[in-house]
């Protein structure tokens, strides 16, 4: 009876995943890919958790609110302005508790599927409203020779 009681608990229990997080998070990846791409402010919003910090690829390290001026000064492109995909290859999900660690290999395409460009990419989340969100960023540029 206390096995169950407790089952019972933690399913009903506030923040409980609906499903297994590391699938959660890595459809939530996928979804982010998908709306990053075409610049989607709502996609960036419920992304990046407000303490973020960012350090990209050029070198240079920003916070949420930096990132969401130039998301939104850009504003949403419509499918013609869209020049390059992006999709996740080789992820990597780490859980601890209410923290993941996600690992994993950005991979840019151009509209002819030609690999444009590569980048290691690795953030930590926090599971807070009933979502996954990134509270640290980090991407390096790999060699396309990889």
């Amino acid at each position: 009876m206390f096995k169950i009681s407790l089952l019972l608990i933690l399913l009903i229990a506030p923040g409980a995943w609906a499903q297994n997080p590391s699938v959660q998070l890595s459809e939530q990846l996928h979804t982010f890919l998908e709306g990053a791409g075409v610049n989607d402010p709502a996609i960036h919003d419920a992304f990046w958790a407000d303490e973020l910090v960012y350090t990209s690829s050029n070198g240079t390290r920003f916070g949420k609110h930096q990132l969401m001026k130039s998301v939104n000064e850009t504003g949403k492109l419509s499918p013609q302005e869209v020049d390059t995909r992006y999709h996740a290859n080789n992820i990597d999900i780490r859980l601890l508790q209410q923290v993941a660690v996600l690992n994993f290999t950005l991979v840019a395409v151009s509209p002819e599927n030609q690999v444009i460009s590569k980048y290691l990419n690795s953030g930590v989340f926090i599971w807070r409203d009933n979502r996954w969100q990134a509270v640290n960023w980090q991407a390096t540029t790999m060699p396309m020779d990889h």
